[in-house]
């Protein structure tokens, strides 16, 4: 079966509910399908997978990559997050929005955030897990950091003082970071 794909306020980043069979030995659903994503709006190529691991309270990001942007599509296998992209690529007609989305091991919901954008995440519960598929490689050069409470975005993260990489602590305003933004080119999924 089909998952569904529910587009969001920002062009290209979209919400898949993936079709769970449960039944009394547990659950079984498909993470991806390359047709059927691409069928759903999600059309790129994933070349590396990462898994990462975190206590309540940690927030990882905000985070993109420039040049080489990765899109990321990412899921919970254990715990609870409180999911975050940014519209980052300079001349979009939604720069400087965001899209919140609670994504946990048991709603199994998962967010495509495409490239160019920037995102976070906040455990929510005492630990989380989670898997996302890249469209790139990472490089350690061309990582562009913001701030995660930049008052100019106004994210409502649902806590005050989150466990931070000391990185992600002394990272700078998203007005700080136009030099290094991937430029909107519009069309089909963004």
């Amino acid at each position: 079966m089909t998952p569904r794909f529910l587009p969001t306020e920002i062009p290209g980043v979209v919400v898949v509910e993936p079709h769970v069979h449960r039944d009394q030995r547990g659950f079984f659903l498909e993470t991806y399908h390359a047709a059927k994503y691409r069928e759903g709006g999600i059309a790129e190529s994933f070349v590396q997978d990462n898994h990462s691991y975190s206590t309540r309270g940690t927030l990882r990001g905000l985070h993109a990559q420039n040049p080489n942007p990765q899109g990321k599509l990412l899921r919970v296998v254990e715990g609870e997050i409180f999911d975050v992209a940014v519209d980052a690529r300079l001349g979009s007609p939604t720069y400087g929005r965001y899209v919140a989305v609670v994504l946990s091991a048991e709603n199994q919901k998962q967010l495509y955030v495409p490239p160019g954008l920037l995102h976070g995440f906040l455990v929510t519960s005492d630990v989380a897990q989670v898997e996302y598929k890249c469209t790139d490689v990472y490089r350690s050069d061309a990582e562009v950091g913001v701030i995660w409470n930049d008052p100019d975005l106004g994210i409502p993260w649902p806590v005050d003082e989150p466990i931070l990489s000391a990185k992600d602590a002394s990272a700078p305003r998203l007005a700080e970071v136009q030099d290094r933004l991937v430029a909107y080119r519009g069309g089909p999924g963004d």
